[in-house]
């Protein structure tokens, strides 16, 4: 393989509120971010990704540059859709010529040479660069059909994911802690577990990773997954996707936190989706379920939609923030930057870089804002870097825009 792109389409691109400041495929679906996956199952690094206009400085560990507007992307290589959630048991091998799942293409490999104004705007389905004639290679895995697919598919995928992970790392003896039920437990060497933790293992394994802490009294449900240095403070953590370097403390379930970020204190979350760099304040609360057990409804650039999913909480853009005691309603959508505090219940929709403490928001000043998320970074010893600042501004002024 030459290489390897990763590319948003025209539906990627409507991903809110994490499509402002990422692409999809630096997105968490279940124990995993989607270019890992595909870098995986490719068996090479992603070479670029194709995006919005607005995420060309996007700059953050591991992850591809975006291709550039006069760039050529050379024959043999491999486009993959974002959307595209492939299995971690997968191959891409050398001889395909597009990869296929539900009817739909979700890789191709060109031809010929392409220049990327073709797939600049997102609106060109893979299957018009496929050959013609030749049917794709099925390909096991899971398109993102909406945003909310992140949340509704989690279980699922987090009790096939967990048992290929954890099946490829080095394991640690599990001393200390009660494990319940018969899945597999995976306890990654370098995880820590006190003393009166119980994993639960009757409804789906548990896999915690090298540099993760457990605190005693907290109770592990699985399918489960505890990402790298991660801190688990106490309480009852069920079905969920913690990634690297967060904090969690409370009771939370059916949720992802992408990483870096922190939920230091009590308070519910359920059925989230938690960007990068978000920090929910003491007490910080979400309605996952309305009181007539109907299907919930969720804010998109399209108007408010139905998800189909009874249990559906918040999606918090990255570097959300929230004050003591906000209560998130059922279906609540937090704008990228979003600063909003207050014990009164929040609208659906948050706009980025919201400040206040209900409607009308004020606007975050921008200067505010990059001071405040270089702050935070710095703790976690992590750098915004000039990339970082110029992305996040253009963020800022997109937002400004639209609204």
């Amino acid at each position: 393989m030459k290489r390897l792109y990763l590319f948003d389409d025209a539906r990627a691109r409507q991903f809110e509120p994490f499509s402002l400041t990422r692409p999809v495929s630096e997105l968490r679906a279940g124990a995993e971010i989607i270019r890992k996956r595909w870098e995986n199952i490719a068996g090479t690094k992603a070479y670029g990704f194709i995006a919005a206009s607005h995420l060309a400085d996007f700059d953050e560990a591991g992850a591809p540059p975006a291709v550039a507007a006069e760039e050529t992307i050379p024959s043999g290589s491999v486009i993959a859709n974002s959307r595209f959630v492939p299995s971690l048991s997968g191959v891409i091998d050398d001889t395909s010529v597009s990869y296929g799942c539900d009817g739909a293409v979700c890789a191709v490999r060109i031809r010929q040479s392409i220049d990327m104004s073709a797939l600049a705007r997102g609106d060109i389905a893979l299957e018009q660069l496929a050959s013609e004639g030749l049917g794709p290679t099925p390909l096991a895995g899971r398109w993102l059909g909406e945003v909310w697919d992140l949340v509704g598919q989690l279980g699922e995928q987090l009790s096939e994911d967990i048992p290929v992970m954890g099946s490829s790392l080095s394991g640690g003896a599990i001393e200390k802690a009660t494990i319940l039920g018969n899945h597999k437990v995976y306890l990654e060497t370098g995880a820590s577990i006190e003393p009166f933790v119980i994993i639960d293992a009757s409804e789906g394994p548990v896999l915690i990773r090298r540099g993760a802490s457990v605190a005693a009294f907290t109770r592990i449900v699985g399918p489960c997954y505890i990402g790298e240095n991660t801190i688990i403070v106490g309480d009852a953590i069920r079905a969920c996707s913690i990634g690297d370097v967060c904090k969690v403390r409370g009771e939370i379930s059916g949720s992802i936190m992408l990483g870096h970020s922190n939920k230091g204190h009590t308070g519910f979350v359920g059925s989230s989706y938690i960007g990068r760099w978000v920090n929910l304040g003491a007490g910080t609360t979400t309605s996952n379920l309305k009181n007539t057990y109907g299907n919930v409804q969720l804010w998109t650039p399209a108007g408010l939609r139905d998800s189909g999913l009874q249990f559906l909480g918040s999606l918090m853009g990255d570097h959300a923030k929230t004050g003591i005691g906000t209560m998130l309603t059922t279906g609540c959508v937090v704008g990228t930057g979003a600063n909003v505090y207050g014990a009164t219940t929040t609208p659906k929709r948050i706009p980025p870089f919201a400040w206040g403490d209900g409607e009308p928001y004020d606007r975050y000043d921008l200067k505010k804002f990059l001071e405040v998320a270089e702050r935070m970074m710095k703790r976690r010893h992590v750098s915004l870097t000039d990339a970082s600042r110029r992305q996040l501004q253009a963020a800022y002024d997109m937002s400004r825009t639209a609204e």
